[in-house]
């Protein structure tokens, strides 16, 4: 169709007849004759009015609209991406994403139950963007979603709210010295190297094969790291788990290899360097896309990436489409807000809170604030309980974390035994399903249980976070560092300190590696004077 006829069709669209048509465009009617029957073509500045009063393009003019119409689709069907190319933690219409979402909106108390044969049904489309599509309204309805009838949490994100509902609960203490602080602070450090290296070569591998293969190969109950003799092809071919060699076993390590774990802790430091104890959680955010690549990080880390990618900023990077919201990642995250805040509790919790909102939500939240605060605790108290105590204080008593962390604590206070509260625990929760593996709740019950059963003993201690499975580099980790802290760098044996020598790699841009003195000295710098 040529300019002729769109103007004119459009004009009669329009129902305006020649003369009018004139008059709006301050023409004659003569003029408009002329355009329509092809004698002469409108101007520049007559094409620009004539677009406006009919809505359309100056190409759908020129052109003819079903040229443009059809360059639209092609344009349309050319850019779609590659969902085959997408990872599932990406991906929010993955089978993962999605059975995991589910499960997570239960444990939040939203009502979604009548939704389940939505969940499953999406999954089972093939990848594309019509099940996109469908993932996208899905999570529009979780977000209108309201809790089910006499839902018994009460479980808030904001930081002011997360205050109200605490018990505060402050332990007695005294602030070390400073040759006794560097001691300590030095043991957090190492003590979470020393946990994290002997959780890292199992980590993923469920209790069914962990047990038995620690027994096979001599270290049930665990009592040392793994070796390189530990896995001979004899001894794997009896297990489906991929067991690695090289930088996992200490006979073939001289320094500590780069882990999230680890990885994190350095940036929480870096993160007060470069914005002062005063950072945000904006702040938090933009030190992450700065400072390693997208997969360095993992589930609600990566989606909270890409969110951020995409101008989501916190704490809407927590939210969207993030069914990990509630996983153990800010948990790994918050020991080094303990570090620096030996005997203020509140403000490790704060710190750990602004770092941990950026990704996560509600107890996913609070464990982070949970060991940050117990770290701190550690620093001032050798009271096992009172440390626990001291860690669930900054937390909302009316949470699911409160109450299953408090259930612990108080089956040790009643006497039961060690096998009795782990096997409550397993009970509880299903360790091949990867929602509970990962969740910060079964995770930091774990934690709870390995700090008053090991009974201070930094190298039982550790152990047992270990081989009870679940997440056990994270659990190793954590564990091993309230414990650093709290008995300082002579609590942990050589055996444990040798492999981890004075050095840790990180995968952070610009850092290959750090000395253990370098962390230690820049802790002690950025404590804040009391």
């Amino acid at each position: 169709m040529n300019i002729s006829k769109i103007i004119s069709k459009n004009r009669a669209n329009q129902k305006m007849s020649q003369e009018q048509f004139a008059e709006a465009l301050g023409v004659s009617r003569q003029t408009v004759q002329k355009w329509e029957t092809g004698m002469t073509l409108p101007d520049t500045e007559n094409l620009m009015k004539i677009s406006k009063m009919f809505g359309v393009s100056l190409d759908a003019l020129v052109f003819g609209s079903g040229v443009r119409e059809q360059e639209e689709k092609r344009l349309i069907d050319d850019f779609q991406p590659d969902y085959t190319s997408i990872p599932a933690w990406e991906l929010y219409s993955s089978s993962e994403q999605m059975r995991v979402e589910y499960k997570q909106c239960l444990d939040e108390g939203l009502d979604v139950a009548e939704y389940e044969d939505l969940f499953k049904a999406t999954v089972k489309l093939p990848r594309g963007k019509h099940r996109e599509a469908i993932a996208n309204e899905i999570f529009r309805m979780i977000r209108e979603a309201k809790l089910i009838e006499d839902y018994p949490f009460e479980e808030p994100s904001d930081y002011a709210e997360i205050r109200r509902l605490r018990d505060g609960y402050v332990p007695e203490g005294i602030i070390p010295d400073t040759k006794t602080l560097e001691k300590k602070i030095r043991g957090a450090w190492v003590g979470r190297f020393c946990g994290c290296f002997l959780g890292a070569p199992v980590e993923c591998c469920r209790r069914n094969e962990l047990i038995p293969f620690l027994k096979q190969t001599g270290n049930y109950p665990m009592h040392r790291y793994l070796r390189s003799s530990d896995l001979s092809k004899e001894i794997l071919r009896n297990y489906k788990f991929t067991f690695y060699k090289g930088s996992q076993c200490s006979d073939l390590v001289d320094h500590m290899p780069s882990n999230d774990d680890t990885n994190y802790t350095v940036m929480a430091q870096m993160i007060v360097k470069r914005y002062g104890r005063d950072f945000t959680p904006f702040d938090v955010s933009r030190l992450w896309l700065s400072a390693q690549c997208k997969d360095a990080y993992c589930t609600a880390e990566r989606v909270a990436f890409r969110n951020l990618i995409l101008g989501y900023n916190p704490p809407e990077s927590a939210m969207y489409k993030n069914p990990y919201r509630e996983w153990i990642g800010a948990q790994i995250r918050g020991d080094y807000y303990g570090y620096i805040n030996p005997g203020d509790f509140e403000t490790a919790a704060d710190m750990a809170w602004r770092d941990a909102s950026i990704s996560h939500v509600k107890n996913g939240i609070y464990g982070a604030m949970m060991v940050a605060a117990m770290i701190s605790a550690a620093a001032v108290t050798d009271n096992l309980q009172a440390i626990v105590r001291a860690g669930l204080g900054q937390i909302p008593k009316t949470s699911r974390l409160y109450k299953k962390c408090t259930r612990i604590y108080r089956m040790h206070e009643e006497g039961r035994t060690e096998k009795e509260v782990f096997s409550d625990i397993y009970r509880r929760y299903d360790d091949t399903d990867s929602h509970d593996w990962t969740h910060t709740i079964s995770n930091a019950e774990i934690v709870v249980a390995a700090l008053l059963y090991g009974m201070g003993d930094f190298a039982r201690s550790i152990c047992m976070a270990v081989e009870v499975g679940f997440d056990t580099d994270c659990n190793g980790a954590t564990v091993g560092s309230i414990l650093g802290m709290r008995g300082g760098i002579d609590c942990i044996g050589e055996e444990w300190r040798r492999p981890i020598g004075d050095r840790l790699d990180t995968s952070i841009f610009g850092l290959p590696s750090i000395t253990i003195d370098e962390l230690v000295k820049t802790t002690l710098e950025q404590i804040n004077p009391r």
